[in-house]
């Protein structure tokens, strides 16, 4: 899986009671830019839930879908439709060979979802994922620590601030909430 820590920036934040996911839109193959607006971010479930994205765009879209299929198996319930595609993504040989992260919350969590079987949620309700994903988690860290900003407005800033400093990430700026 050494592609998909690379070429994005994905950003969840969890504040108050409201998730922010935000994502550069830049998509890159090797060393060259192909697109500047790609959406990594999206509501799901209804508008229950948010997703992001980093890695193969067809790897992560088709395994939202099957994510989307745990959420209405399990009732909208974020943690366990989580665990159960991660243990689904593990197990099935197919489904091993896809090459993405996938970033998942609602209001009341936010998780990081991979391929190893990971299900992993933060103490502090910020998550990351992609090339630029820590320094986005930095800047995150930050902000919540000595701002009273709203989820949004932190995931964007944060965003923009990994795009100064990761050339996989862009000032393309997507933002999704729940409130």
């Amino acid at each position: 899986m050494t592609g998909i820590t690379r070429a994005t920036t994905v950003l969840g934040v969890l504040r108050g009671g409201r998730l922010a996911l935000a994502s550069d839109g830049q998509v890159t193959v090797g060393n060259v830019v192909m697109k500047q607006g790609a959406q990594k971010v999206r509501k799901v479930a209804g508008e229950r839930a948010l997703v992001g994205f980093a890695g193969g765009a067809a790897d992560a879209l088709a395994l939202t879908e099957r994510l989307e299929g745990k959420l209405e198996a399990h009732k909208g319930n974020v943690r366990r439709a989580a665990v159960e595609l991660a243990k689904e993504w593990r197990a099935d040989r197919v489904l091993r060979r896809l090459e993405a992260l996938l970033l998942v919350g609602d209001s009341q969590c936010v998780l990081v979802v991979s391929g190893n079987g990971d299900v992993i949620e933060p103490d502090d309700g910020l998550a990351a994922i992609g090339s630029g994903g820590p320094y986005a988690l930095a800047a995150a860290r930050a902000l919540v620590n000595h701002t009273e900003l709203p989820a949004d407005e932190i995931a964007r800033e944060a965003v923009r601030i990994a795009a100064g400093i990761c050339i996989y990430t862009n000032a393309e700026i997507s933002v999704v909430t729940l409130p």
